[in-house]
């Protein structure tokens, strides 16, 4: 199966030296959520606005309020970067 295009909808520092990023499909249906460390992205590590990852490793957004925001912000992302730039 084809992998399917996500965009950063939201992303989380935590105080234990991490970020937290939301990519989700345009339609705000399912996400990917990654951590990486703040080290990483101080050495140059580049956050993209988009990734890529196999359907079947993607969460479904169970809340429509959040489905929503995840799919305006997706779509936004989409509209104004590249995949690969990096934000």
């Amino acid at each position: 199966m084809d992998e399917e295009r996500l965009w950063l909808v939201d992303r989380t520092y935590t105080d234990k030296g991490l970020v937290s990023l939301v990519y989700a499909t345009t339609d705000g249906e399912r996400v990917l959520q990654r951590q990486r460390s703040m080290n990483m992205l101080q050495q140059g590590v580049e956050v993209t606005a988009a990734t890529t990852a196999d359907p079947d490793d993607l969460d479904p957004v169970e809340d429509e309020e959040t489905r929503q925001r995840y799919a305006e912000e997706a779509s936004r992302m989409a509209d104004q970067h590249d995949p690969d730039d990096a934000v």
